[in-house]
């Protein structure tokens, strides 16, 4: 086997931080000599990369023997960005801990590659945040497999035509994602991750100027999303609701008058320029996605799980029923009701509560809630972004 490379050296990094800091001129080195360290630097982490990737097919090895083998384990690449951004705080760093996030995740996505190829299914086609928010997650040396609805998702990882699904479940400035919740009633699959993904609207059009608008193609949060930039700007013009956001661009890009409101990803794959940027109304808009699958991971300490619930339509049901987590000191994030899709005139809660399932506190609430409830389905405990 290959020994391990040394650790890198920064004698010259080091020596050429010193002669900067004298302010000597004559010993200042030259471009060239600048571009020869990071030849350097680049061919020890080519060389720690490829061993990094080694033991990554031993962890292969150790898993293809291992019963009930999990080959994604969010909570491993919690410890890792964890114990990187730590890494990074006891330095004096340049780097930004986006961009290191970044390099990792596409590091994590090769290294799980070697061990497993995973399929992904997500709302799609391509150029939705739904495919970003997949891509986010899994990176991109995973395969993605575009699906034509929320349901289809789900049916894709049902029916083994995909290991994960991912699916939006709430905006920070718009709401839940009804269609989410609503399937969630009636799948067997596990919240298993959850991603954060920056929402950032722009007008894609083939028209040469905002006059020459006459009808846009968006569906209806994208559109909210943009209300007051689109009052402003396009008072006029016709909506027409398309969903998702890619269809609405294939729209935008057979109409000369026509356009779309989308991601720049969506512009760059299907060709239809951009005609404005940041057309957003919230600069801190977020979307919140959900990893669906057959996993339960593991504690990790800053846990979320999620659950369904139903209690009885009488006077006091839906109190009595929550004050068993305040009872039993657990945090509610996110409480939210859908009609039953059994009973006609009924409502089945949907709660996200920080804690994991495992935890004592958390199976108190559970418990408890059980005893005032109609029924209640856990539908998954998974690391908290």
């Amino acid at each position: 086997m290959k020994s391990t490379p040394e650790p890198i050296q920064s004698g010259g990094i080091l020596s050429l931080m010193a002669i900067e800091d004298t302010g000597a001129a004559e010993k200042i080195p030259t471009l060239d000599e600048i571009r020869g360290l990071i030849d350097e630097v680049d061919s020890r982490i080519v060389e720690l990369l490829n061993r990094r990737s080694e033991l990554s097919l031993h962890v292969r090895a150790w898993k293809s023997n291992a019963p009930e083998t999990r080959w994604f384990a969010p909570e491993r690449e919690r410890q890792v960005f964890e114990g990187l951004h730590a890494k990074l705080a006891q330095t004096s760093a340049t780097l930004p801990i986006p961009a290191l996030d970044a390099v990792y995740r596409e590091i994590l996505s090769s290294s799980r590659a070697l061990q497993r190829k995973l399929t992904v299914a997500y709302w799609g086609p391509a150029g939705t945040f739904t495919h970003i928010a997949a891509a986010t997650k899994f990176g991109s040396s995973s395969e993605f497999l575009p699906s034509t609805s929320i349901m289809d998702v789900f049916s894709a990882v049902e029916h083994d035509r995909a290991d994960f699904g991912v699916i939006p479940v709430e905006n920070s400035t718009e709401g839940i994602v009804t269609y989410t919740l609503d399937t969630l009633q009636s799948t067997t699959l596990r919240v298993c991750a959850e991603v954060y993904v920056q929402i950032t609207q722009n007008l894609l059009s083939l028209a040469p100027d905002l006059k020459s608008i006459k009808r846009l193609y968006t569906g209806p949060q994208p559109h909210a999303q943009s209300r007051q930039w689109l009052d402003q700007n396009l008072p006029n013009v016709e909506y027409i609701e398309v969903m998702p956001t890619s269809r609405s661009v294939e729209r935008a890009g057979a109409d000369p008058e026509g356009a779309a409101i989308a991601p720049s990803l969506a512009s760059e794959i299907y060709g239809v320029p951009l005609l404005a940027a940041h057309i957003e109304d919230d600069p801190r808009n977020a979307t919140r996605f959900l990893v669906v699958g057959h996993d339960d991971p593991p504690q990790t300490g800053r846990d979320k799980t999620s659950i369904l619930f139903a209690v009885k339509n009488e006077p006091g049901a839906l109190a009595r029923a929550l004050r068993a987590f305040e009872d039993a000191d657990v945090n509610l994030t996110l409480i939210t009701s859908r009609p039953s899709k059994h009973t006609p005139w009924e409502y089945v809660q949907f709660i996200d509560m920080q804690g994991h399932q495992r935890e004592w506190h958390v199976q108190s609430g559970i418990s408890t809630l059980k005893q005032e409830s109609l029924f209640v389905q856990v539908l998954g405990s998974y690391p908290e972004a």
